[in-house]
């Protein structure tokens, strides 16, 4: 346990960036999560309105530091390449 006044606070500040960083990332799972299920379903009309959404979760995510520019880079090129792929399927 800290001992000196500053050492208090720094454990109060720790603890509540904690928590603000685990509601980011739960919220940016979440949005992951329903598009994936959305293009697994097959329902491409869903995905495609979902996209924009988690696309602007994740690049809120980078701001807060809560995943890595490079990260997020990724998650958004393959679920975009998913889509893209749901949506051809579709038409074809």
């Amino acid at each position: 346990m800290p001992r000196t006044k500053s050492a208090m606070k720094q454990l109060r500040k720790s603890l509540k960036r904690r928590e603000i960083n685990r509601r980011n990332l739960s919220r940016l799972r979440t949005y992951i999560k329903k598009l994936r299920r959305a293009i697994e379903a097959g329902d491409a009309q869903l995905a495609r309105e979902l996209l924009p959404q988690t696309i602007s979760i994740i690049d809120k995510s980078i701001q807060k530091g809560v995943i890595h520019r490079n990260a997020a880079a990724r998650y958004k090129s393959r679920l975009t390449i998913l889509v893209n792929r749901l949506a051809a399927a579709a038409q074809a």
